[in-house]
């Protein structure tokens, strides 16, 4: 398997999209049972919407010159999820490679301009981004997320991204499938206010646990669905394993992810005191290379931390 992604390449930023979910919901007025966008791939006015909303995360990779990841839409797009929103296992194949479809639009509409775009998979977890509960084997999470990775790897998708994993055992699993797969992965955990995962587990040991079960078979790592103020701590504290993160993508607010679950409105925070934190976050992670939001963040956001990270004018 090869991982020459072009993010990694090292010589310039991408942009990847903010919280899909939050927005549609709360700026858009969508309704998403069990938080799940791919539904919205099966009719024509809702993929109006999808088009839209990804539309505004290129205008930020066009204005800045940056790359553009386009982050497949299928945070949910995995069996259990489908089949408690009526989705057969055929009825999700054809989601999935929609999503891949639309994502391939964009591909177009950046090459087209110049601006070199990768197309990525999103896996999300098998249960609650936010606990992981009776977590599964490596062997389990890999047998599982296999369905979801092997549509990706017969699409056109360059990579998968495992997006809000809570858990190394589950991380561990999809870097195995796709490795099987042939097809490159990025992890990337959540942590909560102490900046450990939800297990409890120190996000820098998260990580080496998952190298070093899988032979650092994973493209890179990334953090997201926390604020910096969660997480930054952990990467002060230094360590080899912080040089495998190449990716950000935070939450606007700084509550923790039980008050987010209870919340009823959107915690939208600053966008550019987020900016700063992220410019500041620059200093310690020099090799970062992809840069996108979490819940609660919309293009502002992610235009802000685009600015302050390169230094321009958002």
């Amino acid at each position: 398997m090869t991982t020459s992604l072009r993010q990694l390449s090292g010589d310039r930023l991408f942009v990847t999209d903010g919280g899909l979910e939050t927005e549609l919901i709360f700026h858009d007025g969508l309704e998403l049972p069990h938080f799940a966008a791919f539904p919205l791939l099966e009719q024509p006015e809702s993929l109006v919407q999808l088009r839209r909303y990804y539309g505004r995360y290129l205008d930020i990779a066009r204005r800045h010159g940056t790359g553009f990841v386009m982050e497949t839409p299928t945070w949910r797009a995995n069996p259990d999820w489908a089949e408690l929103l009526g989705y057969s296992p055929t009825r999700l194949e054809a989601a999935n490679r929609a999503a891949v479809l639309l994502a391939e639009e964009f591909r177009m509409h950046a090459t087209d301009e110049g601006l070199p775009a990768v197309v990525s998979g999103c896996v999300g977890p098998r249960g609650d981004g936010y606990d992981p509960g009776a977590a599964m084997t490596p062997e389990e999470a890999q047998r599982y997320h296999a369905v979801q990775i092997g549509i990706f790897a017969d699409s056109t998708a360059d990579q998968v991204t495992a997006i809000t994993m809570s858990n190394a055992n589950e991380a561990i699993g999809i870097v195995r499938a796709a490795t099987a797969a042939d097809i490159p992965a990025a992890i990337s955990f959540t942590v909560e206010l102490d900046g450990r995962l939800p297990t409890g587990q120190p996000l820098g040991a998260a990580i080496e646990q998952t190298d070093a079960a899988t032979e650092s078979a994973a493209a890179y790592f990334m953090v997201n669905c926390a604020h910096p103020t969660h997480f930054a701590p952990a990467l002060e504290s230094g360590g080899p394993w912080v040089r495998r993160i190449a990716g950000l993508r935070a939450n606007a607010s700084t509550r923790s992810h039980a008050e987010l679950d209870e919340a009823s409105e959107l915690d939208e925070g600053d966008p550019d005191d987020l900016g700063a934190r992220h410019a500041a976050l620059h200093a310690m992670l020099p090799w970062v290379t992809v840069l996108g939001g979490c819940c609660g963040t919309d293009a502002r956001h992610v235009a802000a931390i685009c600015a302050a990270w390169l230094g321009e004018a958002n």
